[in-house]
């Protein structure tokens, strides 16, 4: 305790975002926090974007979950794509702020909490592996083994493997991004047996279309996953 309490006045806590002082460690200082939209209150339960109106308890869904077949069960969001939440995401991302992880997947945690069910494995989305090589880590498996660890969930980091290059799906069209993701993802034989039969929560650091998790979710089902629901730490919403 002593050594704690030496290394906080050598070190005082500063605001992950933008480095002023703050209470305690990983937290944001008042300002940021302000600026960072988490997202709270009633949310569409397959892609965990906002809905107009006060939490309810029945089931409800957005405008695009009502049109477009998602093919997993439900869906949260920690925050939404924009303000402060879009550079914490970046910098976990591109900018190897790897210990960013730590309280993005507590907030994570939070917002998963209505879908999380008892003996679920947590599965990332992975990144092809020369992605993987040029980035030195997968920020998805970063969050989702923190976030097993919370949940105290069992956690696979390598259920699926990309099979191929899917490049980059900023500018694409809805429809692009579903047809560029098509057969990309692949559960490896090694882990059907973690699969078959179980629940997943598939994690991913940002949901825009739904594209990457409903490639995955399919690769999943095909290997015998019983149900899959989906987390993002960041939500893109149509007028973000």
């Amino acid at each position: 305790m002593g050594l704690q309490r030496a290394l906080q006045l050598l070190y005082p806590p500063q605001c992950i975002s933008c480095s002023a002082p703050v209470q305690s460690d990983f937290g944001l200082c008042a300002d940021c926090w302000r600026e960072t939209p988490f997202v709270s209150g009633l949310v569409c339960d397959q892609c965990g974007v906002p809905l107009p109106g006060s939490d309810a308890k029945e089931r409800a869904l957005c405008d695009d979950c009502m049109t477009i077949a998602r093919p997993w069960h439900r869906g949260r969001a920690a925050l939404l794509y924009q303000g402060n939440a879009r550079r914490l995401v970046l910098a976990l991302k591109h900018g190897d702020r790897m210990d960013l992880a730590r309280p993005a997947s507590a907030w994570m945690a939070r917002a998963a909490a209505p879908i999380l069910t008892p003996g679920m494995l947590v599965v990332p989305v992975p990144l092809h592996w020369m992605r993987l090589f040029r980035r030195r880590y997968n920020q998805a498996a970063l969050l989702s083994r923190a976030i097993a660890a919370l949940a105290r969930l069992e956690h696979c980091p390598d259920a699926i493997l990309r099979k191929r290059s899917t490049g980059n799906q900023d500018g694409k069209t809805r429809d692009a991004r579903f047809a560029n993701l098509v057969g990309a993802f692949t559960v490896p034989k090694s882990r059907e047996t973690r699969v078959r039969d179980r629940d997943i929560l598939l994690v991913d650091d940002v949901m825009t279309s739904g594209a990457t998790f409903a490639a995955a979710t399919e690769a999943l089902f095909s290997a015998g996953a019983r149900s899959v629901s989906v987390l993002a730490l960041a939500r893109v919403a149509k007028d973000g």
